[in-house]
């Protein structure tokens, strides 16, 4: 038996399969659900804040004040939203997550003075191939810097990773300056993760060097997702993560069984899955 290769590859899937192809293939192949997390929901609310802020706010407008203005936009919005209406928050609950929303911005500006920003994209969609492989990714911030080369941000609204994993953060944003090199023909000078939660920025330079190890490490990890699907063989990495992976109860390491954790079985409409795309 086969499975259907995924049609594209993002930051996040491929760090999903590294860490767990059992994971991997219940989110990225099978199409599962995954119930909503105050904490993602969170941080959904955060982006959406800093985005109306530079779509709105013109440079010398762009403070505390009319940060949170946007975020109470934001936080309007969310009301009509399915994740966060699956949360099914009790009123104290949502004002907890506004309030905590509201301190992550605040940080944010601890960290950059956004009225130096000179954006020209927020959350852009960004998609090239390697090889036979769709990479794809959406970039926060896109921004040309006093001497006119391209840096990337990427928001957090977590805590920074420790020494051990920040590289492997790193690494998803080396996968947005391949895509802007592929699409508008030339690397960034300079991608920053900024950790709302610290706050601490972590900042880093792509090099040739480091976007051709990021092209190799893909490559490879798309080759072994190429072999498990024409072998149906997706095996569980058994790890800390584990303790928040949305499909534990389907896992064999774990006294579960794969073949129940399918969509018709869970009550969900199961999803059509794209083809893989030609070379």
């Amino acid at each position: 038996m086969t499975r259907p290769l995924p049609w594209s590859l993002s930051p996040s899937k491929v760090s999903s399969f590294r860490e767990c192809p059992l994971a991997f293939r219940f989110s990225a192949i099978d199409r599962l659900p995954e119930p909503a997390s105050p904490a993602a929901v969170k941080g959904t609310l955060v982006h959406r804040a800093l985005e109306l802020l530079f779509l709105e706010c013109d440079k010398g407008a762009r403070d505390v004040p009319a940060s949170l203005l946007r975020l109470e936009r934001a936080w309007a919005e969310l009301q009509y939203d399915a994740e966060f209406l699956s949360l099914e928050l009790e009123p104290e609950d949502g004002e907890l997550m506004l309030d905590s929303a509201r301190e992550l911005v605040r940080r944010y500006f601890t960290l950059e003075d956004p009225n130096t920003v000179t954006a020209v994209g927020l959350e852009v969609m960004m998609e090239a191939q390697l090889g036979t492989l769709r990479l794809r990714g959406i970039i926060d911030r896109l921004e040309i810097d006093e001497d006119g080369e391209y840096v990337i941000t990427d928001y957090k609204s977590g805590r920074a990773p420790g020494v051990n994993f920040e590289q492997g953060r790193l690494g998803g944003v080396h996968f947005y300056a391949y895509l802007c090199e592929q699409v508008l023909g030339r690397r960034p000078a300079k991608i920053q993760l900024l950790y709302l939660g610290d706050p601490l920025a972590i900042v880093a330079t792509p090099s040739e060097q480091s976007i051709k190890g990021l092209c190799q490490r893909t490559a490879a990890v798309w080759s072994a997702v190429e072999r498990a699907c024409e072998r149906d063989d997706f095996r569980p990495k058994v790890s800390r993560l584990c303790d928040y992976c949305s499909f534990k109860a389907y896992c064999p390491a774990w006294g579960g069984d794969p073949d129940r954790a399918k969509p018709e079985l869970l009550g969900e409409p199961s999803l059509p899955l794209p083809l893989a795309v030609p070379a």
